[in-house]
């Protein structure tokens, strides 16, 4: 089904007003680089004009530096792709040493992502992130295992994922999202959880859990057996999560899942969402968000959008009665 138009106006408008605001942080626009998917950003300074993004969510970062997963990280599907990268990254320090002066020099807004396998982990990161110059907020990660629970994710758990968010606003200055798992029963509850613990916005969503089998060797595709599967095939289910969760919260909520296009963007901001990340898009054009900012530009001024930030929840919902 197409997705509900706006109402028109009756003059097509000669500007558009893309600016969105996360809690108490204005963007430019609401198209924001994944992480995981746009390295740290500095890698795509020669392709993309990082200032012109509404953000940039750099690769998780961890205490210290972290090999990831074992080859094959990638496996390719018909909707989308399964990733298992495993979290690789270079450690806090290192990112704030080498890559985030970089980034500030190319005017990007930059988004730092956490994680970490107890609540002490992050907040160790997050200490050494508030000293550093250019981090416009934190993206908490939360769908790691956390070993002080016998592995139980902090995503999943409302009350674990309370605790992370309560103990990290404790030590953050800066705005503070959480990237909520789509792998619960109800994910209003831990929107909620993270709402009243102090975040700032939530993310939804995560990568779904997934698996690719070689049907000749028998063997997983991946080096670490299983994976998360991201792309075109996720994005409906994505959004109706963000519905969901915009019924209950009334932080910002910053959609992702399987963007392409800018009526895609629309969708997802028709459903609740503020703003958009975009993730495995880049794997087919690495230019695709700056692509998405022009365009979005356009869409609004043939649908007679004047404002972006308008279209937020203006889904049209059908009658009680109807199926």
């Amino acid at each position: 089904m197409n997705a509900p138009q706006p109402a028109r106006t009756s003059q097509r408008p000669a500007d558009v007003d893309l600016r969105v605001s996360i809690g108490s942080r204005p963007l430019r626009n609401p198209i924001i680089a994944a992480s995981g998917t746009f390295g740290y950003g500095v890698e795509f300074a020669s392709l993309v004009d990082l200032g012109r993004l509404g953000a940039v969510v750099v690769k998780g970062l961890s205490i210290g530096p972290m090999e990831g997963a074992p080859a094959p990280r990638i496996c390719e599907t018909p909707s989308g792709m399964v990733n298992a990268i495993g979290l690789q990254n270079i450690g806090v320090r290192a990112f704030t040493a080498e890559k985030l002066p970089e980034l500030r020099r190319h005017n990007a807004t930059v988004v730092a992502n956490v994680f970490g396998y107890t609540i002490a982990d992050y907040m160790e990161v997050i200490r050494v992130l508030e000293d550093a110059e250019g981090v416009a907020a934190y993206e908490l990660n939360i769908s790691c295992p956390n070993v002080e629970r016998g592995g139980a994710e902090f995503g999943v758990d409302p009350v674990l994922t309370g605790e992370v968010v309560q103990a990290v606003r404790k030590e953050a200055r800066r705005p503070l999202w959480v990237k909520l798992s789509p792998n619960v029963n109800r994910i209003g509850l831990t929107a909620k959880a993270a709402e009243s613990s102090g975040a700032d916005a939530v993310v939804i969503a995560n990568t779904y859990p997934a698996l690719c089998i070689d049907a000749h060797n028998r063997r997983s595709r991946l080096g670490s057996t299983t994976g998360g599967l991201s792309g075109p095939a996720i994005k409906p289910i994505t959004m109706r999560l963000v519905q969901e969760a915009a019924k209950v919260i009334k932080i910002p909520i910053i959609g992702l899942g399987g963007i392409e296009s800018p009526a895609d963007v629309v969708e997802y901001m028709l459903a609740g969402a503020s703003a958009v990340e975009i993730g495995t898009a880049h794997f087919v054009d690495p230019k695709v968000t700056e692509k998405l900012v022009k365009g979005l530009e356009g869409w609004c001024k043939d649908n007679r959008v004047p404002e972006i930030s308008k279209l937020r929840g203006a889904i049209e919902v059908a009658g009680a009665g109807s199926r």
